[in-house]
């Protein structure tokens, strides 16, 4: 991996209403994923879902989805650093876990031309902060890579915010190291283990730029009268 970049390391500290950062000045900043979460009009629809089929159904689904996302997040993480990356157990989650790798490594990873950083902290002070999955070139393109694991492949009009959330990393990138990314990569794969490939380009950028830069003032309006 090639680490072109002095990367920061970012000190969380959790709130009521979501993750939060310290910037250089010890102020604390929203991560994305908390402004996102907390500007959504979907809130609604997963209350009506936990509702419906219940807190502890609900709790099981949403471990399970998040245990198989860190598992591959860290299994990919090991591939892209040359490390030993196939350490799975003989559970479900740790079974569907490696084939949802195998899937990422065959069909999604191999356009990665080159690795900047993985797991990486991006920051602008009074702003926001948060933890990038993968910088680097893709086909050659500076790009901002997510890795996002699914029970079905989603429709691209679904995860808007997916795509806002790349924005906002690189423009916090772009202005920490003057770089010039303006291409998100959204890589998924379903527990089918059918592999979908978002790509983001610059005209799209810049208009899901302002989205984003929209959500934040609301964000801010919201919880700092």
């Amino acid at each position: 991996m090639d680490s072109k970049y002095n990367y920061p390391k970012l000190e969380r500290v959790d709130t009521e209403i979501g993750r939060f950062y310290k910037d250089s000045n010890d102020s604390l900043v929203p991560s994305v994923t908390t402004v996102l979460s907390n500007t959504s009009s979907k809130t609604s629809g997963l209350s009506d879902w936990r509702l419906r089929v219940g807190d502890e159904e609900a709790d099981r689904v949403i471990k399970q989805s998040t245990d198989i996302g860190t598992a591959v997040h860290l299994a990919i993480e090991n591939y892209l650093n040359n490390d030993e990356w196939c350490n799975f157990g003989s559970s479900y989650e740790e079974k569907i876990s490696e084939q949802i790798t195998k899937r990422f490594i065959s069909d999604g990873l191999n356009k990665i031309t080159e690795v900047w950083g993985l797991e990486v902290g991006l920051i602008l002070d009074k702003l926001y902060a948060g933890t990038a999955d993968c910088v680097g070139n893709y086909s050659d393109i500076p790009s901002l890579i997510d890795f996002k694991t699914a029970k079905k492949i989603k429709k691209r009009e679904w995860i808007e915010d997916y795509f806002l959330q790349g924005c906002a990393y690189a423009n916090a990138h772009n202005v920490m190291f003057e770089s010039n990314i303006k291409q998100i990569v959204i890589l998924m794969v379903d527990r089918d283990l059918i592999f979908k490939e978002f790509v983001v380009r610059e005209n799209e950028f810049n208009h899901l730029t302002e989205k984003w830069k929209q959500r934040l003032i609301a964000f801010d309006k919201k919880y700092n009268k």
